[in-house]
């Protein structure tokens, strides 16, 4: 996040940093805001091909869409009555010319590459993303809680192949499998 503050104002405001901005950087906003990083202008004003963050889903509602770090779109093609934003998923979204949209890449893009240094990390990580963890295997686990489990070492103890019709329990492994193993 990067503090804003506008001319003739006390008030601190926020806004999402892009990539490269310093402390003392003068950022513009309106129509009359030249193409520059960091700058929020109106799709329409924006040419093709240029990356943009930080886009309005409707006229005047504050930025909802790429926000999260080092994330970018492109705007496609823009039309008098749509403009067409390619995603960082990949997927292109339609919006109106009027929405308005900060130029550049959203800062701090290598954030996701850090390793984890503890297990805690990993779950508050995976909690906050609604999954399990941590997952434990099959094998590990005794004969009364999953099909693998049991026996004197781990390993599965029968075939891990299992039919599409077997029953909700016994479903585990590679469920109706059309081959297993290495390719020769």
């Amino acid at each position: 996040m990067a503090e804003v503050r506008y001319e003739g104002e006390k008030k601190i405001h926020f806004m999402v940093a892009p990539e490269g901005s310093y402390v003392g950087q003068t950022v513009e906003c309106g129509v009359d805001a030249a193409l520059a990083n960091g700058n929020t202008l109106m799709l329409e004003y924006i040419p093709e091909g240029t990356p943009v963050y930080n886009i309005e889903g409707s006229p005047g509602d504050g930025g909802k869409y790429v926000k999260a770090s080092g994330l970018t779109a492109t705007i496609v093609s823009i039309d008098t009555i749509k403009a067409m934003i390619r995603l960082p998923s990949g997927g292109q979204k339609m919006f109106s010319p009027r929405c308005r949209a900060t130029i550049g890449i959203v800062a701090g893009g290598g954030r996701p590459e850090k390793p984890f240094l503890k297990a805690g990390a990993v779950w508050h990580h995976t909690r906050g993303k609604a999954r399990k963890w941590p997952v434990v295997r099959g094998a590990a686990m005794n004969a009364c809680s999953h099909p693998h489990g049991g026996g004197s070492h781990q390993s599965p103890g029968r075939p891990t192949t299992v039919s599409r019709h077997a029953p909700p329990g016994r479903k585990v492994g590679n469920i109706a499998a059309r081959r297993t193993g290495r390719r020769k």
